[in-house]
């Protein structure tokens, strides 16, 4: 059996040209080519690989024989690995991102992310993306730590010297509990009264806010580290809290929760700050994510 010598890319690119025109004469003409040129290149392929891949008799169109049906989805592979490569040396040549680490606090809704996120992969097809969504002062930590190149965080994050920081948006948040809490039944809740039931808070993963409370009017309290078990539980009635109100709009809309109006807080903005170390400040895609990030919350209720 002779040594197998390894096809040139042109050649399997006319090998896929012919394959999907159906005719050594389309695929020249796909190719800008001479029809010489393409049987020249598919005789060189069948001879490099010992073996028929198209059988041209008896048929005005070739066919492809057995073999030459198996290596047709390998032919595409390599084919598009090398245009996977090829972009990514023009997005890097163009000075775009090798990767975009993207940390994001889990107040951001969901929606505005997601379209963003989806836009991004329109936009930049060859920039892979890694995401990282989280709470409070573990976002920022991302960021301080070489992470994430990017991050979207709260408003309760200490002044790092190494970290730049841009107000990009809010989010509005609101006191909830369930309709058979006693402050939900209160009607009226007097000054204290928040103090004699459990309120529920999103507690910290990371060092930089470690034992801080935000907006903890309550000594009885449990510390809760994920924003969808705090939804769960306050539907369930177990205790009161705060809120996003883009998370539990649907919610007050169907009375499976009531908002709360307290003496002690009136309507709370969640702020929204864009972080990024000096020494590593945000490249092409980063730029477009955090543009496109401030201009599509500014639109959000």
């Amino acid at each position: 059996m002779p040594d197998l010598t390894a096809p040139s890319l042109d050649h399997l690119r006319t090998f896929l040209a012919v394959v999907e025109e159906g005719s050594f004469n389309a695929a020249a003409r796909k190719l800008g080519r001479a029809i010489s040129v393409v049987s020249y290149a598919i005789a060189q392929l069948e001879a490099q690989l010992d073996m028929r891949l198209f059988d041209r008799e008896g048929s005005r169109k070739p066919q492809l024989t057995e073999a030459g049906r198996a290596l047709v989805s390998e032919a595409h592979a390599i084919a598009d690995d090398v245009d996977a490569l090829l972009a990514k040396v023009r997005s890097l040549r163009q000075g775009l991102e090798a990767e975009l680490s993207f940390a994001v606090d889990v107040m951001i809704p969901g929606h505005v992310l997601a379209r963003l996120l989806r836009d991004f992969q329109e936009r930049f097809p060859s920039v892979p993306l890694r995401l990282h969504v989280e709470a409070l002062g573990a976002v920022a930590a991302l960021v301080q730590d070489g992470r994430a190149t990017l991050a979207i965080a709260g408003p309760d994050i200490l002044d790092l010297p190494e970290i730049e920081r841009e107000t990009i948006g809010t989010v509005e948040m609101v006191a909830v509990a369930a309709p058979s809490h006693p402050l939900a039944q209160a009607g009226r809740i007097e000054p204290g009264d928040t103090r004699k039931h459990l309120q529920l808070v999103l507690t910290d993963r990371s060092p930089l806010t470690e034992g801080r409370d935000f907006s903890v009017f309550s000594p009885r309290s449990w510390r809760l580290g994920d924003l969808g078990a705090k939804h769960a539980l306050l539907k369930e009635g177990i205790g009161w809290g705060s809120m996003p109100l883009h998370r539990v709009q649907d919610d007050l809309d169907s009375g499976a929760l009531v908002e709360l109006h307290l003496p002690e807080q009136s309507t709370l903005r969640y702020a929204l700050v864009a972080l990024w170390r000096k020494d590593n400040p945000p490249g092409p895609a980063a730029v477009w994510v955090l543009d496109e990030m401030r201009e599509r919350l500014a639109k959000c209720p």
